[in-house]
């Protein structure tokens, strides 16, 4: 698979401003990580209350040519996971502890978008419904991610382990 054009992803300023007042720079922490940028991931638009995201078929798909089921996986965890990074905010971490994902239809070609809204959040997990649709606006798979809200490691020191809730 041939490399990925590299994105900017697009935060609410108030969001990237809380953030970088903390020292930390969102948009590149979450351009959809190394798995992410690998598979061609862009998140598109960033919100609590809204995810939005794409991935190309193209160099994602399965040996019969269809999109892998996997590749839809991390496009749904990713766009998940950054919603529950924005609900739980700056002091958190969000770690996935569980994802299900049904797929509908088959897709060989083209982009698929995915939108992730928030379907539980809570103040120690937050669980996402992401929905993923073709180019025609059909949708290939919906997907649900908990994610565990977790304390975020204080410089120097490594993150809390995590264990599933």
């Amino acid at each position: 698979m041939g490399e990925h054009e590299q994105h900017t992803t697009a935060f609410p300023s108030h969001i990237v401003e809380q953030w970088a007042g903390l020292g930390i720079d969102l948009p590149a922490l979450f351009s959809a990580g190394a798995l992410g940028q690998r598979m061609g991931v862009r998140i598109v638009s960033a919100a609590p209350e809204r995810v939005v995201g794409t991935l190309p078929v193209e160099g994602n798909t399965q040996p019969y040519g269809l999109l892998h089921g996997g590749a839809s996986a991390v496009l749904a965890e990713t766009l998940g996971s950054v919603g529950a990074m924005l609900h739980a905010g700056p002091n958190k971490i969000a770690v996935g502890v569980d994802l299900n994902c049904t797929h509908h239809r088959a897709v060989r070609t083209g982009l698929v978008t995915g939108v992730a809204t928030p379907a539980h959040t809570g103040r120690t997990s937050a669980t996402f419904e992401i929905v993923l649709t073709d180019e025609q606006d059909k949708r290939v798979c919906t997907a649900r991610l908990t994610c565990a809200l977790r304390p975020a490691a204080q410089q120097g020191q490594a993150a809390e382990p995590t264990t599933p809730v």
